[in-house]
């Protein structure tokens, strides 16, 4: 499991997270969000930069993923291998 990034921001009625990357990350990876004692997994479905549909993200990209679970600021995404 290697960590891809942390989360910055957290849109609570639309379920999603924006997650400063320092890794890759593509539609279809399974992730890791964790959150002190508490963690989920689940699969990389939509991915945004700047509001548009991407199939991938770099290291230094602000990008945005829909979650099936609440996550908040802070909280460390790994891809799951």
């Amino acid at each position: 499991m290697a960590k891809v990034g942390t989360i910055t921001h957290w849109y609570d009625k639309i379920s999603v997270a924006v997650v400063k990357l320092t890794g890759v990350l593509k539609k279809g990876d399974r992730i890791k969000v964790e959150k002190g004692d508490e963690e989920f997994e689940d699969t990389v479905t939509s991915l945004q930069i700047n509001h548009t549909d991407v199939d991938s993200a770099k290291s230094g990209d602000d990008a945005a993923i829909k979650l099936s679970q609440k996550a908040k600021e802070g909280d460390i995404v790994s891809v799951v291998s």
